[in-house]
């Protein structure tokens, strides 16, 4: 192995089969793009400006909200100006940079779903006793654990992959995500599919576990009590979210591990709906489900729709 060269730069096949129509995925993903971030905007900016959703519900949908605008402004910002100039090389510290960040956004997005599903659950199951219960102790108890790990395993991820010996330079990816570098090694890598797989378990499925049996809780004390509408409604659009998170995290999983039965354009495709449509769907569903939100986003924007109206007539 020591007499290997390793390759420092890599050519990310993004869509490069398209040849000079690549560079007209620059609309379309624009559009995507501002969606994304507009919205995730607009329902941070809601509730930081209003003090009647300052609660620890509707600041961790902000904290969701922030997690979802991150990952493409710091993706697909670079993504798009390579569809602009053609940019198509990333030498490995900014690839595993990337990595990190995808990665460890990504483990955010479940985590900061089972806080939610924990504060929903303490405050269905002990209304009168909620406040007190969600002390800063508390609280601290339920963040550092979940931080610790999640930065821990993402961590441990990168590091294996930074220790590689990369005999391609090709990757067959839009970003850097871990299966995809890792293929590009030379040598063993069951270490790196073994950890892979390890954070795999204990992030999104550990937390889509702990989600589910939370909201059986929460069913269960709703459905025996007079709160079984407003329950209901707030458990119906968490569990949109989780799947919606869970399903794309799952396909981008299986596709690396099919990848020879999958076309390569099928893959980027499930590599960018992994990344990026949660992005765009959560913003939506709690924007639009959550009734306090929605009269904010509606207070807010209603000077808009009467000026176009006023112009229009």
């Amino acid at each position: 192995m020591a007499n290997i060269t390793s390759h420092t730069v890599f050519e990310l096949s993004c869509f490069l089969e398209l040849g000079r129509l690549r560079p007209l995925l620059f609309l379309p993903l624009s559009l995507f793009y501002f969606l994304s971030l507009g919205a995730n905007f607009l329902l941070v900016f809601v509730i930081l400006r209003h003090r009647s959703l300052q609660s620890p519900m509707y600041l961790l949908i902000a904290g969701m909200a922030c997690v979802d605008g991150a990952l493409p402004l710091l993706v697909l910002s670079p993504l798009l100006l390579s569809f602009l100039w053609g940019w198509t090389q990333m030498s490995l510290g900014t690839c595993l940079l990337q990595m990190f960040v995808v990665h460890l956004l990504g483990a955010f997005q479940s985590t900061i779903l089972l806080w939610m599903a924990v504060d929903r659950c303490l405050a269905v199951v002990c209304p009168l006793r909620y406040s007190a219960r969600l002390s800063g102790r508390v609280l601290l108890g339920l963040a550092v654990p979940l931080v610790l790990r999640n930065v821990t395993l993402i961590s441990g991820l990168v590091v294996l992959v930074g220790r590689l010996h990369f005999c391609d330079f090709v990757l067959l990816n839009c970003f850097c995500e871990h299966m995809a570098v890792v293929r590009l090694a030379c040598g063993d890598t069951s270490l790196n599919s073994a950890l892979g797989l390890l954070t795999i378990g204990l992030v999104p499925v550990l937390d889509f576990i702990l989600i589910a049996v939370s909201y059986v809780v929460v069913l269960a004390t709703a459905l025996s009590g007079r709160i079984v509408t407003k329950a209901t409604n707030t458990v119906v659009t968490h569990i949109i979210v989780m799947s919606i998170s869970l399903a794309v995290i799952l396909v981008a999983f299986i596709s690396y591990r099919v990848h020879h039965k999958l076309p390569h354009t099928a893959r980027l495709l499930c590599s960018a709906l992994y990344l990026f449509l949660p992005s765009t769907t959560n913003p939506l569903a709690f924007g639009i489900r959550t009734q306090e939100i929605r009269k904010q986003i509606l207070h807010l924007l209603r000077p808009v729709f009467y000026l176009n109206s006023v112009k229009t007539s």
